[in-house]
């Protein structure tokens, strides 16, 4: 008997998901977005077009990483290091200022955030250091070319000032470093380095410690550092089992600021109450399922350094997003994947999960071919067998 499933495999299981987010997403962008819409641009879709734009985009880099075979990417690492590493420069001196942060690059009417495409580009970087050590049977190091890049990117990413986006741009590579089995001394001085570097810079930006003061008792600087909080928690609790329903959440109204970018969960959470918020919860766990099978089905150490690197991204910015929105993190500014709005950031994380896919579309024909062989040679075997009889 045939057990019948949803999905053949793994790599049409993450498909599924990401379609379910993306619908998710689009449907909250909007909800969300739609009060701040007619108030600034006098239309209640200006959002919703924009991401519907953006969508498309990610939709593209979705099929270029499914399409192209993940070993070419190996190939093309160091050119996007390179067009991460320039643009990151060039926002700096060229950038658009936006509440006191210069982040973004303004091209053909879009936004540009080159910190996003910083993500990607150290994660490839981060692969190709690690599968070249992992094929030859070498000691994996903290201190590299490849790792000194990645830390370069990370500079120039908290120059912007960005410090959430730098923790994930250096913090995915080195987590990768951990994964790949760095010995234990050389984690201990790792965390040590990070540790160290975290307090140095939350000391030069006093706005930071205020910040993780405040998580101790958001109520107690409620109207200053404490105010988004106290506002997405108030967000979240308002939606109790059912939520209030589509469109129907209140602190859109003007309450609770980057509704429908960094705090875009609190009102999924207001709108859709417990039931949904279990149900995002759940695909992203089913999400982390599958791609750690694909990861650990790859083929070879790139794709398993790729696809892992590619899961940690997404799967630590959710939990970060998720532990920011409930107060147990500092508001760090990132995105839960396909379900904030944002451009680059949708637009890399779709090409990273079509990466992913391919990787696992790679290992699915390798396995594939290997039973056809074996199939072959037991059919050569019992025909040797026949003709000896």
């Amino acid at each position: 008997m045939v057990k019948k499933r949803f999905w053949q495999n793994d790599v049409e299981a993450v498909k599924i998901l990401i379609l379910v987010f993306l619908i998710i997403g689009t449907i909250n962008v909007f909800s969300s977005s739609f009060i701040l819409s007619e108030m600034s641009f006098h239309t209640p879709y200006y959002f919703l077009q924009h991401h519907m734009v953006n969508m498309a985009v990610g939709v593209l880099g979705f099929l270029l990483g499914y399409k192209l075979d993940y070993h070419r990417w190996h190939l093309f690492t160091r050119i996007v290091v390179l067009v991460a590493v320039v643009l990151l420069a060039y926002v700096l001196l060229g950038g658009t200022v936006i509440n006191g942060s210069r982040r973004w690059i303004q091209f053909l009417g879009m936004q540009i955030q080159p910190a996003e495409i910083a993500k990607l580009a150290g994660i490839m970087l981060g692969a190709s250091y690690l599968s070249s050590r992992l094929n030859r049977g070498r000691e994996i190091n903290i201190i590299s070319v490849e790792m000194m890049i990645i830390l370069f990117m990370g500079v120039l990413v908290e120059m912007e000032p960005d410090m959430g986006t730098m923790c994930i741009v250096v913090g995915v590579p080195f987590f990768m470093l951990v994964i790949a089995g760095l010995r234990r001394w050389k984690l201990f001085l790792l965390l040590g380095i990070s540790v160290t570097a975290f307090t140095g810079l939350c000391i030069l930006q006093p706005y930071r410690l205020a910040r993780i003061r405040v998580l101790l008792d958001p109520w107690a600087d409620a109207q200053n550092y404490g105010y988004q909080i106290v506002q997405s928690l108030a967000a979240i609790g308002s939606g109790g089992f059912w939520g209030m329903g589509l469109g129907m959440g209140i602190s859109k109204y003007d309450y609770l600021p980057e509704a429908h970018t960094d705090f875009a969960f609190a009102v999924f959470s207001q709108e859709n109450g417990f039931i949904g918020v279990i149900i995002i919860f759940l695909l992203f766990a089913a999400f982390t399922f599958y791609s750690a099978r694909i990861a650990s089905k790859a083929q070879d150490a790139f794709g398993q350094m790729l696809a892992t690197g590619i899961l940690v991204l997404i799967i630590g910015q959710a939990v970060a997003n998720l532990a920011m929105v409930v107060g147990l993190l500092p508001v760090v500014g990132v995105p839960l994947p396909f379900i904030s709005y944002g451009g680059t950031s949708l637009l890399v994380s779709m090409t990273s999960v079509g990466i992913l896919l391919n990787i696992g579309k790679q290992s699915l024909k390798a396995m594939q071919d290997k039973e056809v062989a074996e199939g072959v040679g037991a059919s050569a075997g019992s025909l040797r067998l026949i003709k000896h009889n």
